[in-house]
């Protein structure tokens, strides 16, 4: 008897004995393939070859995302008759978080990592700190910012980062929570339908109103006023007539200095993406619009994949947890182009747009690039029998999902007490904290104060 009890015993499948508690997390690197360096090689400089690589392809996935991504989104739009705000809240923020989106993916179903929610907290602070300190520092007026956007985002995000607080708590993602992340998200589009009802409701009710009426000031995430039908029209008139005026001109040399610099920087990847995509902005292949968006797909996951890799690989070289890697360099160059619009946004008057975008695109980061992948992997791709759920490896990154709530009342207090201007004041004020952020975060995941990541096991 008992013998026949230790022949099941031995053959029990491996799939459900679940590995016993390790003092070591395993290398994120080894889920990818080689690089052609040793690591010696990588250490005596050879890294700086990756840095370039992943900095020249986060350029790669701004210009894919904003002239080509964008434009096709926007015809979808049309094509189906959705409203702005709805747009706005769904294909527009995918459009232009779509990157963080499928690092989280490689990150949740490849890696097995904190690289995909370290990019998406480090990019939701930078997103909320340093963009509006670019606004500030980089705004050629003083801008007036209408009350009501501006803490109707920052509402919506308080709750969206309480839930992402309650779901990393314990260290482990359950099915559940991550399906509530992506019905929150649902609820957020459905209140985005009833914005302007939200909107005049809540202005009758402080009996405030702005003395500024922004463009932009209706939704987090595309422009509407009142007369957005007129606003609409003009924009789409004025499309008509310069959206080819914005192609890159690959055989005609820029007269300007930097524009000679940058056309030279992007010329190979304008190049390679005219000959793989259909710039749907042109007016011969408006009509390749559905082609135009499933080869951004392809483009965007192809490249962000790449991006994990190489970020991975600079990671392990220097010796940075996953974790660190995504709150900063990842986050940083995911992020800087929606830093760049926001900026240009602001200077045409538009400060608002500006605030509320960075703020808004953070809901679907959040709520969506981090709930879907999740609730995917736990709920039908467990990696052990029984056990439904995603395992965090870092428990830093609670910590840093709470300062995430700080740097929005920082922000949101800063605004209330400059009167809800936008200045340099606030430029610099907003830049210290994401500086102090970034520092104390760091140090945190390295270990400094308490142990929150286990040493990578040697490899």
């Amino acid at each position: 008897m008992g013998r026949t009890r230790l022949r099941k015993l031995l053959w029990l499948p491996e799939a459900d004995l679940k590995p016993k508690a390790r003092n070591c997390s395993p290398p994120a690197i080894q889920d990818f393939p080689g690089d052609g360096f040793t690591q010696e090689q990588r250490q005596r400089g050879f890294i700086v070859i990756h840095f370039a690589i992943a900095s020249y392809l986060f350029l790669l996935l701004a210009i894919v995302c904003d002239d080509f991504f964008v434009p096709s989104i926007k015809m979808i739009c049309d094509k189906l008759g959705m409203t702005e705000d709805v747009a706005g809240a769904t294909f527009m923020a995918a459009a232009t978080s779509s990157p963080e989106l499928f690092i989280n993916i490689v990150g949740t179903f490849i890696t097995q990592g904190d690289l995909g929610v370290g990019t998406i907290v480090g990019s939701a602070v930078f997103n909320i700190l340093a963009v509006p300190a670019c606004c500030g520092l980089f705004a050629t007026q003083i801008l007036d910012l209408d009350w009501w956007p501006v803490s109707r985002d920052c509402l919506a995000y308080a709750i969206t980062v309480v839930l992402l607080i309650l779901t990393l708590h314990d260290g482990r993602v359950e099915w559940y929570e991550a399906l509530i992340l992506v019905i929150s998200y649902i609820l957020y589009i459905l209140a985005m339908v009833f914005n302007r009802r939200l909107g005049n409701f809540t202005k009758r009710l402080f009996g405030k109103k702005a003395m500024y009426k922004n463009i932009s000031e209706d939704c987090p995430l595309l422009l509407t006023t009142e007369k957005a039908d007129k606003v609409s029209a003009l924009i789409y008139a004025m499309d008509e007539d310069d959206s080819e005026d914005d192609i890159v001109n690959l055989i005609q040399w820029p007269e300007a200095g930097w524009e000679k610099v940058w056309w030279l920087l992007t010329w190979p990847i304008n190049l390679l993406l005219l000959i793989t995509v259909p710039d749907c902005r042109r007016r011969t292949l408006k009509s390749w619009y559905p082609i135009t968006f499933g080869m951004c797909i392809v483009w965007i996951a192809s490249m962000s994949y790449i991006v994990s890799w190489i970020i991975t690989i600079i990671g392990d070289t220097l010796k940075i947890p996953d974790s660190v890697m995504g709150l900063t360099f990842l986050a940083a160059g995911m992020s800087v182009p929606e830093a760049v619009s926001s900026v240009i946004v602001t200077n045409q008057g538009h400060g608002s747009m500006g605030i509320s975008n960075s703020i808004g695109s953070n809901i679907f980061d959040v709520l969506l690039c981090l709930g879907l992948p999740w609730f995917v992997k736990a709920a039908f791709l467990p990696q052990f029998t029984d056990d439904y759920s995603v395992k965090i490896n870092s428990e830093g990154l609670v910590y840093s999902s709470v300062s995430l709530f700080s740097t929005l009342l920082l922000l949101y207090g800063a605004f209330l007490f400059n009167k809800f201007k936008l200045d340099a004041k606030v430029g610099i004020y907003c830049l210290t904290m994401y500086a102090a952020f970034l520092i104390l975060a760091s140090l945190i995941e390295l270990n400094v104060f308490f142990t929150v990541n286990l040493p990578t096991c040697v490899h």
